[in-house]
């Protein structure tokens, strides 16, 4: 399957366009309005309070309930537009975002409201065109959850089996612990009272890839077809397999996975590769950890430049933006890897 997504954050609408859907998938409309309802904005003081609905339409590739095989396309309509926050930025790059390299790329052209087609607001069809691959991958008995590992240093709990991450989907703030997730909460509420924001991490598990799929080479190595997805979302800046960074603090005889046989299948007893090595799939479940840079729209006094005089100068943010992205991010990072994960699978 591969997708294109389209529109801007303060156009008329949004969308995705997904081809080489298997036909035959009896598609569950509810199921993917479920996941972009866990990405919705306007849900709490965490969050923006731009008040989206995000109700999906199919406008084809679907017929009496079906996927026809044919390009399934799938539209969501904009309604809470404050655009007239976004005229004094029009030349005066905000730091951090795409504006910048936007302005260049378009020579000048871009949508600049909201960020355009650089906004995370075009992560909501990203979420639609994962919450299809989700359906497609329930029938090879694959599934893919997430959860915020961190936020501003503060730790979730550990992962540690399918049945715990199954758990988190329902949550309004998706952790393993509640208590942790509380303070995450207060220490996103204190930026927000400064003007500021705070970044963190989402980790997040591929369950029921069977063993021997991808290769070393460039373009089918697994991991690298999972970073590129990951990638692809605004705000990802760092992707970690497995132990990740933690592999410089170990040494071979901590780091190495055993081999053992478990239920008459060879398995390891620990997974620190993260499900990979020589970029095949060994079987054990894809583990990945996604860092999230803090949101960089800040209510804080900024330095900037006019691109009109290429004069310095200072800007202050104004509109509705999350300060803290990281909860909303979740169903986002579950949906890009639902996506790498049927690319593995060759769907």
């Amino acid at each position: 399957m591969r997708h294109m997504i389209f529109g801007e954050s303060h156009g008329p609408a949004i969308g995705v366009v997904v081809e080489g859907v298997p036909a035959g998938l009896e598609l569950k409309l509810e199921a993917v309005q479920r996941e972009l309802n866990r990405r919705r904005p306007g849900q709490g003081p965490t969050t923006t309070a731009r008040k989206e609905s995000d109700l999906v339409e199919v406008l084809s590739g679907v017929f009496e309930g079906k996927t026809t095989g044919a390009p399934l396309a799938m539209v969501i309509r904009n309604s809470d537009q404050h655009s007239q926050d976004y005229e004094a930025i029009r030349y005066t790059p905000r730091p951090s975002h795409g504006d910048y390299a936007g302005f260049i790329r378009s020579q000048g052209c871009q949508d600049y409201r909201g960020g355009g087609h650089f906004s995370g607001r075009l992560t909501a069809p990203l979420v639609a065109a994962g919450a299809v691959a989700k359906q497609v991958l329930a029938r090879h008995g694959v599934w893919v959850g997430a959860h915020i590992s961190s936020i501003y240093g503060i730790t979730d709990a550990s992962l540690e089996d399918e049945e715990s991450l199954r758990a988190v989907a329902a949550k309004s703030f998706p952790v393993l612990d509640d208590a942790k997730g509380e303070e995450m909460r207060q220490a996103i509420l204190e930026a927000k009272n400064e003007g500021d924001s705070v970044g963190g991490a989402v980790e997040c598990a591929v369950f029921g890839l069977p063993a021997g799929l991808g290769a070393p080479d460039f373009g089918c190595n697994v991991e690298g077809i999972f970073a590129q997805y990951l990638f692809a979302v605004p705000a990802v800046k760092g992707v970690d397999f497995g132990a990740g960074v933690a592999f410089s603090l170990m040494r071979g005889s901590e780091a190495n996975d055993p081999f053992e046989v478990r239920d008459g299948k060879v398995v390891t007893k620990t997974n620190h590769a993260g499900g990979v090595n020589g970029g095949i799939t060994n079987g054990m479940p894809i583990t990945f950890e996604a860092t999230i840079r803090p949101t960089p729209s800040i209510a804080l006094p900024q330095e900037s430049v006019d691109l009109r005089t290429g004069e310095e100068t200072e800007i202050e943010i104004h509109g509705r933006h999350d300060p803290c992205i990281v909860p909303r991010a979740v169903p986002v990072i579950e949906a890009a890897a639902a996506l790498a994960a049927c690319q593995v699978l060759g769907i």
